[in-house]
């Protein structure tokens, strides 16, 4: 294990997609990191940017200012992994091992640990480089609420915040029009924020990836409400969720990316069913990106400058090769072998299901 007298410069950098609350967890770690004698150095797009050296050095004033910025002042990719990096070979384009290339410009740059920002793909691409010996520590970042580990990702609660607005948006133009509105969310193969989201925006139905839904049970609902004379209803869907039988809605297939199968339509499928079977008419919005962007919300820029500080936290104690979470609302540290290409799923008996079953929503099951 590395001497922790001998860490004098740490690195950070972002990866994956992006999330409310980066930028506050890269002011957390150098500011931290400053006041405890470390000097920091950002890089540039992600695990891309060890590969090309593109590193700065970050001070107080590269960080004044960001923490209600959406976004991530480093930049961010989920396409360059150093493991299956995209080189130019004789016009084509070729993936190689460019990892060692990645430790020899930290080396170079005299850096000795590093702080990964990411989600499963980031922190995966993290443990191998712990295993080749590079000091590492993580800090779980999706919007998706997906790493196991951990109770809260910070970007979650915002991306939440943004879908349950647009559902008390969705809900005034539904009961005007007599219509049922679909709203599409995020979530990959989670249901963390269709559910949430679902819940605080008063949706009547609530489609996730965890539970495959029958169509049959979602238009019963709709008409159960018609009879009671509620001519409209709204419905939230993950975006990988699928019918029962079906298969999950591939928006495309994207090569040379982390996440080669990049989801979308589940939610416009589905209106155009209800329209069909249930005679009422049906739209389907999808937030897609925005609920990445914009202001993260109190609770992510707290989170996240807690996580920042905790990674620090750990550098200096040497604990290298774990991720900082939240567990029982105290920072704790998990191994990211224990996390790495493991997910986070809503379970059969996750309270909020059984508290969304009580209040009468319907889950298509």
């Amino acid at each position: 294990m590395l001497n922790t007298t001998s860490v004098k410069t740490i690195a950070v950098l972002t990866g994956g997609g992006d999330a409310p609350g980066l930028n506050a967890v890269i002011r957390a770690v150098v500011r931290s990191a400053l006041g405890r004698g470390l000097a920091v150095w950002g890089i540039r797009n992600g695990f891309g940017g060890m590969v090309e050296n593109q590193m700065c050095e970050l001070t107080d004033v590269s960080v004044a200012g960001i923490l209600p910025r959406g976004g991530t002042m480093l930049g961010t990719t989920n396409r360059d992994n150093p493991f299956n990096y995209p080189v130019s070979r004789n016009g084509q384009v070729v993936y190689e091992n460019m990892s060692g290339q990645a430790l020899a410009n930290l080396r170079q740059a005299d850096i000795q640990a590093l702080v990964v920002i990411g989600g499963d793909g980031t922190l995966k691409i993290g443990a191998e480089f712990y295993q080749l010996g590079l000091p590492v520590v993580a800090v779980p970042k999706t919007i998706d609420n997906d790493i196991p580990g951990t109770e809260r990702t910070f970007g979650f609660d915002t991306a939440v915040g943004v879908a349950a607005e647009a559902l008390d948006r969705l809900h005034t133009t539904a009961e005007s029009h007599h219509r049922v509105m679909v709203l599409e969310v995020m979530g990959r193969y989670a249901g963390w924020i269709a559910l949430h989201a679902g819940m605080a925006g008063g949706a009547d139905c609530v489609l996730i990836p965890e539970i495959p839904f029958n169509l049959d049970s979602v238009i019963a609902k709709i008409k159960e409400r018609q009879e009671r004379g509620r001519q409209f209803s709204l419905v939230v869907i993950a975006e990988g969720a699928y019918p029962r039988g079906g298969e999950i809605s591939v928006g495309r297939i994207v090569e040379g990316s982390q996440e080669k199968i990049r989801l979308g339509g589940a939610g416009e499928k589905l209106a155009r069913e209800i329209e069909r079977l249930a005679g009422i008419e049906s739209r389907c919005t999808v937030l897609g990106h925005v609920q990445r962007g914009g202001t993260p919300t109190a609770f992510d820029r707290v989170l996240s400058t807690r996580y920042g500080v905790a990674a620090v936290d750990c550098v200096l104690a040497g604990a290298f090769g774990n991720m900082v979470a939240l567990q029982k609302n105290r920072i704790i540290r998990v191994p990211i072998a224990d996390i790495a290409g493991k997910a986070h799923n809503v379970t059969a008996d996750d309270e909020l299901l059984r508290a969304g079953r009580a209040i009468g929503i319907c889950f298509g099951d």
